[in-house]
């Protein structure tokens, strides 16, 4: 039975570590989906079951469990970068300065309130512990490994930092969903009013999403003016995929000339529809020539999977000219977008092109259009976007009043790196396309092995910090720093900003990074508002988390 001992107890063992590893991530999965009154704490059950295990006495080498844990966080904090990154520059359109500024505001009040809470009730030791709880109230993995790695720079070793996390996390998670419900009732919300609040919200914006529509050519200045000259002439964007002259159909081009009496079929953004109208005539229902059945022209979505097409603008493709076809949208991450000739085309997109058969066929050879090509994750970009992340990270950033010079580690690095390479990879010819359940999967592991790790290495002294110390005060300053920032900054959204309150919901899950608050409005809300508030503040709530961390633990230790 030697072989059954060395498997189970022998800490310098592979297969001991993996069988660990295995254990712990695969029960912790299992009881994560336990719900209590709707509300579950999903992976981070892994961190709970590897503290139990270490209590136990079940470990291994640490040198090795400290590897994992690393690794396991530079993969999570990557893929949520390569995920966050191409609306992370979007999000501060309409609404998303405010809904950042909010977040900030409700960041820079969770490290307030634990400031205040370490220097009234604690000693200046306990700062780890502390700021493991902060961590935990903000359900934030990457900022307590951001905070660990700090620790590390000023000579610390201990698992303070981590039984703080785990103090704070559970209670944490009800306690966002609570304020976010007191919030409500403090705010005198009507459900079904704010409902009708974003339907009248969403007719009244209009720009950017794409119509279309059938004019008939009837202003007698537009008769023998080319199409090009009608853009012009209008001053409106708007594509023209197809025309009908005398009952012929034909595709346009910028030099076409128009008549009176002619149908155009026209896509343009929607709240530019009726002026594009008014100026060229007037709107009439579908020709029956128009019909694909009767039409020489088909109308046909292309899958954009040429690595050398990546990057690259509608105009610079010359689709007109070249392959004599015309694109009229474009479908990007479940939106739809108007084809104007300086949208460029990314990997995954879908454009939707009218014209003849073998034409659009051509095109679909240029563009890939292979489903199996993207079947496949590319690794490059991913290996290559950590290597740099990890150098980036590595850079000491001198900061006067500090005894030792700020890093962003190996969480603030490779999330930097992969949010600028999702989003400008393509200039230097990176392609960063991932499938959904690729990033999603990848994610999972590094997080599933970031918190295994975390939990057998505070599994020793766990019990007896909560049991014999100030475990439960702990528990009661996590569950402060959790709820006083969102009882502050929901009714300040609400009365300054005049902030939606699904909207608000969501803003609030994205400034605590936390899903399980996100499925909670989702679920109330039933509408898309939640996830864009989530969304819209995300990236910056995660950067100011991890940096927050850091910078609080070398400035305060």
């Amino acid at each position: 039975m030697e072989w059954l001992d060395n498997l189970l107890f022998n800490p310098d063992s592979i297969a001991h570590i993996v069988l660990l590893y295995s254990l712990v991530i695969s029960i912790g999965v299992l009881l994560g989906r336990i719900r209590i009154f709707g509300v579950s704490l999903g992976v981070t059950f892994i961190l709970f079951v590897g503290i139990l295990m270490g209590h136990f006495g079940f470990s291994g080498n640490l040198q090795i469990i400290n590897f994992v844990q690393d690794f396991g966080l530079i993969l999570f904090v990557y893929c949520i970068g390569l995920q966050v990154g191409p609306s992370f520059f979007s999000s501060f359109k309409k609404g998303g300065v405010s809904m950042n500024l909010m977040a900030a505001g409700a960041i820079l009040l969770n490290i307030a309130v634990m400031a205040v809470l370490w220097l009234l009730l604690f000693e200046k030791e306990d700062l780890p512990m502390m700021v493991g709880v902060l961590c935990g109230a903000v359900t934030n993995t990457p900022g307590l490994g951001a905070a660990n790695e700090a620790l590390g720079q000023l000579g610390y070793s201990g698992p303070q930092i981590a039984n703080g996390y785990a103090c704070a996390y559970p209670l944490a998670v009800v306690g966002i969903i609570g304020a976010t419900i007191l919030i409500k009732y403090l705010c005198r919300v009507n459900l079904a009013a704010e409902k009708d609040a974003l339907a009248r919200e969403e007719t009244a914006d209009r720009h950017e999403k794409p119509h279309r529509m059938y004019v008939e050519v009837k202003n007698p200045a537009l008769e023998d003016i080319t199409l090009k000259s009608l853009r012009e002439m209008a001053n409106r964007d708007f594509v023209c995929s197809r025309i009908l002259h005398d009952g012929n159909e034909s595709l346009p081009n910028r030099d076409t000339v128009l008549h009176q009496g002619d149908h155009l079929l026209i896509v343009c953004a929607s709240d530019e529809a009726d002026a594009i109208v008014t100026f060229i005539g007037s709107q009439v229902k579908a020709d029956k020539e128009f019909d694909q059945g009767h039409s020489p022209l088909v109308s046909k979505r292309i899958l954009v999977t040429e690595e050398d097409v990546n990057g690259k603008t509608l105009s610079q493709l010359s689709l007109s000219g070249k392959f004599g076809v015309n694109a009229t949208r474009i479908y990007r991450a479940g939106v739809e977008l108007l084809a104007r000739p300086d949208q460029r085309l990314q990997i995954g997109d879908r454009i939707r092109v009218v014209g003849p058969s073998d034409a659009v066929d051509r095109l679909a050879a240029r563009l890939g259009n292979s489903h199996n090509q993207l079947d496949h994750p590319n690794i490059l970009t991913i290996f290559v976007g950590i290597f740099i992340g990890i150098l980036f990270g590595s850079l000491p950033i001198a900061i006067p009043g500090m005894p030792t010079p700020v890093k962003l580690g190996l969480a603030g690095g490779p999330l930097i790196i992969s949010i600028l390479i999702s989003r400008f990879g393509y200039r230097m010819k990176l392609v960063t396309y991932t499938t959904v359940s690729a990033n999603l999967m990848l994610r999972e592991i590094g997080l599933a092995l970031f918190l295994a790790s975390v939990g057998i290495k505070a599994g020793g002294n766990f019990i007896s910090t909560v049991v014999e110390g100030d475990g439960l005060l702990y528990v009661l300053c996590g569950f402060l720093i959790t709820v006083i920032p969102i009882l502050c900054i929901g009714p300040v959204a609400r009365y300054r900003y005049k902030m939606n309150y699904f909207t608000l919901m969501g803003m609030i899950a994205g400034t605590y990074t936390d899903p399980p608050a996100l499925a909670y409005a989702n679920q109330t809300a039933g509408n898309d508002a939640p996830a864009l508030g989530y969304t819209t503040v995300y990236p910056l709530a995660m950067f100011l988390r991890i940096i927050t961390a850091q910078v609080l633990i070398l400035i305060l230790g």
